[in-house]
């Protein structure tokens, strides 16, 4: 099993920014993906990025040019920074794994889940 444990969530004027971390611990595989989604109340939960173990990458297109995500490998460390943040991306933002490679932001791609944390962007 992988557990996955977020932090960096918190709230923020429109404009600013934020940088949210997840550590993966477990049995981490070589080849695997890694990926951030949100949901916000009433919604549907999105994806918002991916990346993969070798570093591809892919946006939800409303926060592309906004959004980066990367990874530390040797600290098995996903982030996404967020600048320009603005109220619509006010969410529960989760952290995702999937024991294989892919690119996609689809749920049903990633098995492991951390517990969420709140992202809050007042106008």
């Amino acid at each position: 099993a992988v557990q996955l444990v977020e932090s960096g969530g918190g709230s923020v004027q429109s404009g600013g920014s934020l940088r949210l971390s997840c550590v993966a611990s477990g049995d981490i595989d070589i080849s695997r993906s890694m990926a951030w989604f949100r949901q916000a109340p009433e919604n549907e939960r999105e994806g918002v990025a991916v990346i993969d173990s070798v570093g591809l990458t892919r946006y939800l297109d409303s926060v592309k040019g906004r959004f980066t995500i990367s990874q530390d490998n040797a600290k098995n460390t996903l982030y996404l920074q967020m600048d320009d943040l603005k109220p619509e991306d006010t969410a529960i933002y989760y952290c995702a794994y999937a024991r294989h490679r892919s690119t996609s932001l689809s749920e049903g791609t990633f098995r492991y889940w951390g517990q969420g944390m709140q992202v809050t962007v007042s106008s």
